[in-house]
């Protein structure tokens, strides 16, 4: 099972995913709470352990923002979070040949069903915009044909029963993972080390 902890946006985050060692980290590019600039993305990669995937967070961001950002390795993944079209992730893959994670509002099993046939990578299954602290209804996921990461209100007390709900590619956390609306060490070491454990 795959971990992802999703937007780092001080320098200390990146010395607690660098202790803890997950698959995946998130840059939110996009307007949040944690969004960061381009500038610090770019320091606080070459701080980061080469086995971490960095993954940048967006919302109907231009193509060539999102194309410099990757094809700079800034980030290795773009994650996906508007209402980015089939022809706009054709396009940005032919710009960069990296991975594409395609996010999906599920408010019912037609979502989930609608999305598969996306030329994207990965899905990545939450109930909104993400970054809300609540999860969607599980039972709404099944069989689904891509790989996908599963958000949305993930923490210690219920990812367990999120992963044999649904079987996900990977588990994608943020505010799981806080106290006080910043990350929070002990949380993201004890959820990777339980992760790794199963």
């Amino acid at each position: 099972m795959k971990i992802k902890i999703c937007g780092l946006f001080r320098d200390i985050d990146i010395d607690y995913v660098n202790d803890a060692m997950p698959d995946f980290i998130g840059f939110v590019f996009a307007k949040s709470r944690r969004q960061v600039s381009e500038g610090w993305a770019e320091a606080m990669r070459p701080k980061l352990r080469s086995e971490i995937t960095p993954v940048g967070v967006f919302v109907n961001e231009s193509l060539a923002k999102v194309a410099q950002l990757l094809n700079d390795s800034i980030i290795e993944i773009a994650q996906l979070h508007g209402t980015e079209t089939e022809q706009y992730i054709q396009e940005l893959k032919s710009l960069t040949n990296k991975p594409i994670i395609k996010a999906v509002r599920v408010l019912s099993q037609e979502d989930i069903v609608g999305a598969q046939d996306t030329v994207a990578d990965f899905l990545l299954l939450d109930n909104g915009t993400g970054g809300t602290g609540e999860s969607f209804e599980w039972s709404l996921v099944s069989k689904v044909k891509k790989p996908f990461f599963l958000a949305g209100g993930l923490n210690a007390d219920n990812i367990e029963q999120a992963i044999v709900a649904t079987s996900p590619y990977a588990v994608d956390l943020s505010s799981g993972v806080e106290t006080g609306g910043m990350k929070n060490r002990g949380k993201i070491l004890e959820i990777v080390r339980r992760m790794r454990n199963d």
